[in-house]
């Protein structure tokens, strides 16, 4: 369904044309020493290394109700982690081992190598992520040419993190390689991609991947069903003020399940009166929202495109929904926004967008802060992400290895003609915390990042 890290990686070198040099190579000694746009201040902090392989990570970023900050990695042909941040004592642990918690020994392909979920807070303040798999390696695709078995992937899990008493819960494989799945061709069991908890009403909204089934968990019968539509690439649900959960189809409607009336409703998504597909006018990909507190009203984003959209969900099945255009987050080319899209404390609607880098001002890429203000209805480049502690990480000493001895990438940074260390290649997700505090991860090396210039309060 989607290419791989490193295949992502080599395209985006290409494309920006910037080569593997070190930070300080990338820029030429002729261009100008002062930027032409504001920077976003932020601190760095380096992810445990132990708990990736390919320094990355993905969507799995949220807040615990205790303040502290959640992040989910990836591990390819090993394992996958939640890894705790404090933001007072800006350390880390990991709490969560994925292997351990699932009793998992297989490793290779058949490894629990991804929490890709976006990390979903329940109101008991439980962390509900769900585990995929990774690639095959070099080794295990060179065996599969020779007609050699590789280790198979058997399904993913649902888990749950406490913190308020360090547990994890398991809640099984929601669609494993079973009788079902083989007798209709398949060669694996479905990855979780996407985890949303009702809590109240005792359901989990499970999406799946690489086929994107929409899958319901009952908590008093401990069992998993498909409620029917197939999703739109790694999609999230997210539960409405009329308590149905909602998801955006493969076809770009809006699929709704009312527990009280146990139905599912699929409805056009509508913008100005045109399918939202055929308003988008070319193939976008990977939907991504989030819901306002009061469950009325949705902000949405896609990951090649630039506008932002606002979905009215408080219509009744059967009728379509209405979205309004908010325009272009920014004017650039080449957009990519991933997992970042995400509403403060303040009201305001923010988000991550990279753009190709056409100020002259450097090479590769530039990622920009915007935020966009409802009750003024304004668009607003907050300005580009900077690293105030470059020192994070060693990016001249010797290049670490895996147990394999694969290299471990770095080259997800870059350093503008003023000496500013910048982002390069991928944000994965953004949040807002309850205090205002902007955090955002990043790839190779995997990063966390805590804004310090913006703070989204009141």
């Amino acid at each position: 369904m989607h290419k791989s890290r490193r295949t992502l990686m080599k395209a985006a070198l290409a494309g920006a044309g910037v080569a593997t040099l070190a930070p300080r190579q990338l820029f030429a000694a002729q261009q100008p020493a002062k930027a032409p746009f504001p920077y976003v201040q932020a601190k760095a902090f380096h992810i445990p290394p132990e708990t990736t392989t390919e320094e990355s990570g993905y969507f799995s970023l949220c807040e615990g109700r205790n303040g502290k900050i959640y992040v989910g990695t990836a591990a390819y042909g090993r394992n996958s982690y939640l890894v705790e941040f404090d933001p007072t004592t800006e350390r880390m642990r990991i709490v969560l081992d994925t292997h351990k918690v699932v009793g998992q020994k297989t490793t290779g392909y058949a490894a629990q190598a991804k929490l890709h979920t976006r990390n979903f807070v329940g109101s008991s303040g439980k962390i509900y992520v769900g585990s995929k798999q990774g690639y095959l390696s070099q080794a295990e695709l060179a065996a599969q040419k020779k007609g050699q078995k590789v280790p198979v992937y058997e399904g993913g899990y649902v888990l749950a993190y406490d913190p308020a008493t360090d547990t994890t819960e398991n809640f099984g494989m929601p669609m494993p390689l079973d009788k079902k799945l083989r007798a209709a061709g398949r060669t694996e069991g479905e990855g979780v991609i996407d985890v949303t908890a009702d809590e109240r009403r005792g359901l989990l909204y499970v999406i799946t991947c690489e086929h994107q089934h929409w899958m319901l968990f009952d908590m008093r019968t401990n069992r998993y069903r498909e409620l029917g539509p197939i999703l739109k690439d790694q999609p999230n649900t997210i539960i409405d003020a009329q308590g149905r959960g909602t998801a955006i189809t493969a076809d770009y409607r809006v699929a709704r399940y009312d527990p009280a009336k146990d139905r599912v409703s699929i409805d056009p998504l509508l913008v100005g009166g045109k399918p939202f597909a055929e308003f988008l006018g070319a193939k976008r990909v990977h939907p991504d929202w989030r819901i306002t507190p009061d469950g009325r009203t949705a902000y949405l984003q896609l990951l090649d495109d630039l506008r932002m959209f606002r979905v009215d969900l408080t219509g009744a099945a059967g009728k379509p929904v209405m979205a309004t255009n908010l325009g272009e987050r920014i004017k650039g080319v080449h957009p990519d926004s991933r997992g970042s899209i995400c509403l403060g404390p303040d009201g305001k609607v923010y988000s991550a967008i990279r753009i190709d880098n056409t100020t002259k001002f450097g090479t590769g890429y530039l990622h920009h802060l915007v935020r966009h203000d409802p009750k003024a209805n304004r668009m607003e480049d907050l300005g580009v992400f900077a690293i105030r502690n470059p020192n994070f990480f060693d990016f001249k000493g010797p290049h670490a290895k895996n147990p394999d001895g694969s290299l471990r990438p770095r080259h997800g940074y870059h350093t503008l003609p003023d000496g500013t260390p910048t982002p390069l290649h991928v944000i994965l997700a953004m949040i807002v915390a309850r205090n205002g505090t902007i955090y955002a991860t990043v790839l190779a090396p995997f990063t966390l990042l805590k804004i310090e210039s913006i703070k989204a309060i009141r």
